[in-house]
């Protein structure tokens, strides 16, 4: 008999899960959506100027490579409209139950016991053999704490919760941030905004996005020539695996990733003062690289202001800094997402009583991003370092999907399957080992680390060995639940 599987959330993540369930005839499966509709963070994103870094042929299933995309760098409406797509081709829609909050999981000793809240507030408990997580890293707003925040008098939201209805034409607008979603939505609010004043904490590094729009010839080709769209593809690949991970493992090519970036700044900041603010003084990579040709030029406008004092207090009436106050009528918070704090604010609760919450306290971890010990027939998608700087996440969910399929046959046999915690700790040491060589413990703040510098959420290797280490069988990395 299939095993009946709980997947928890319906972006990319849990959409592929849903499609190689259905693609291997099993349909025992459910898909809870907290949100009205499915997407997740391309659902949650609808900024101005809301885009991808991935070229699109990469930024997509390798099972579903869609020759319809109209630029080399998507944007988020045609993201989105590429997962409808999918949910619809692949008949998934409609088992996935919108606006059913998971807020709870516990397992039994044989299956998971999983509770939801509906939008009305009813709330039920059902029981499933397995549970996929598929609610990723950048889904939860990370406000910054800035005192006086809730005495402003103007309109204030987060860069992910965008407010379409307030017209930002002619207003006095302050951008709190400039991670690469700001770097995205700067240039169109300065096209708008009668002032903007961009108040950075920390510069980044930005390198040239060279995007271009695909016409009707190069998708007709893409579509019907044989081979070019799965050639482009990996072309892409392995670009980003032989040129851009080695600058993040501090290898051949960092030097000629910060010479690009600086070339880039000098190109288009002519002004040697604003330039200087703009330079970062980490190595690149530490934090992630922006992807962008036109955020520079938009802090360059007469319109615009480069503000790197420290903001002391939000004030009725605007922002207060260690060297002025600014009035502004509206706030836009980019300071990006609760990365590090997977799958909160679910409550999961494993073999024996054990509490995520408990297992976690010291950063969230788990053999290869997707499973731990103690709690059984539990997966991660886009789990504990598996986020890339150089390459498409897509292609580690799909790495992950496999691997979850290829746990799924052992359960008929043995019953629910855990990790074997020497299982566990070997992966760790191995984690460890590898971070060593990476750039993102070179002195830098970033969304990657835990308060304490901990690194809970990139992947130090490249995607290539990802894909073997996800490819071996499950045994004997694994364990029939609560054997010695």
């Amino acid at each position: 008999m299939a095993p009946s599987v709980a997947i928890v959330g319906a972006g990319f993540g849990g959409l592929c899960m849903a499609i190689r369930l259905e693609r291997a005839g099993i349909r025992s499966y459910t898909v809870f959506e907290k949100a009205g509709d499915l997407g997740g963070t391309w659902r949650d994103n609808s900024y101005p100027g809301a885009g991808c870094d991935i070229p699109s042929h990469l930024y997509s299933y390798s099972f579903e490579k869609y020759s319809s995309w109209t630029r080399r760098y998507p944007e988020q409406p045609e993201i989105l409209g590429y997962l409808d797509h999918c949910a619809d081709k692949y008949h998934v829609r409609e088992k996935i139950r919108l606006r059913t909050e998971v807020r709870r999981a516990v397992f039994d000793g044989s299956a998971w016991q999983v509770t939801t809240v509906s939008a009305d507030g009813a709330e039920r408990t059902e029981r499933f053999d397995v549970v996929v997580m598929g609610v990723g890293q950048l889904n939860r707003p990370r406000m910054p704490y800035i005192p006086g925040m809730s005495d402003f008098e103007g309109i204030s939201f987060h860069s992910s919760r965008w407010n379409h209805e307030h017209d930002l034409t002619g207003r006095r607008v302050a951008v709190i941030g400039n991670g690469s979603s700001a770097a995205q939505f700067i240039p169109r609010v300065a096209e708008r905004a009668g002032h903007l004043s961009v108040f950075q904490r920390t510069p980044n590094w930005v390198i040239p996005k060279p995007d271009a729009t695909f016409g009707p010839l190069v998708r007709f080709a893409f579509h019907y020539v044989p081979g070019i769209q799965r050639a482009y593809r990996e072309w892409i690949y392995r670009y980003a695996e032989g040129t851009l991970y080695p600058a993040l493992a501090q290898g051949w090519s960092e030097g000629m990733l910060k010479q690009r970036a600086l070339r880039h700044l000098r190109d288009q900041v002519p002004d040697p003062e604003l330039r200087a603010r703009l330079t970062p003084g980490y190595p690149p990579g530490c934090k992630r690289v922006v992807i962008d040709s036109s955020f520079y030029p938009a802090l360059t406008r007469p319109n615009v202001s480069l503000i790197t004092d420290r903001i002391v207090r939000i004030t009725p009436k605007g922002v207060e800094t260690t060297e002025g106050s600014y009035e502004v009528d509206t706030i836009v918070y980019g300071t990006g997402f609760r990365s590090t704090e997977f799958l909160a604010p679910m409550e999961v609760i494993g073999r024996d009583g054990l509490s995520l919450e408990q297992r976690w306290k010291d950063g969230a971890e788990a053999y290869l991003g997707i499973s731990l010990p103690a709690f059984p027939n539990l997966f991660m998608l886009y789990g504990p370092n598996t986020n890339l700087g150089h390459n498409s996440i897509i292609f580690m969910i799909e790495c992950q999907v496999n691997h979850v399929m290829a746990c799924l046959p052992h359960l008929a046999g043995h019953g629910p399957i855990e990790v074997r915690p020497e299982a566990m700790a070997a992966w760790r040491r191995q984690l460890d080992a590898a971070m060593s060589r990476m750039v993102w413990g070179e002195g830098c703040q970033s969304w990657y680390k835990t308060a304490d510098g901990r690194i809970t959420n990139n992947w130090p290797g490249p995607t290539t060995l990802y894909r073997r280490l996800t490819a071996r069988p499950p045994r004997p990395a694994y364990r029939s639940a609560g054997t010695a």
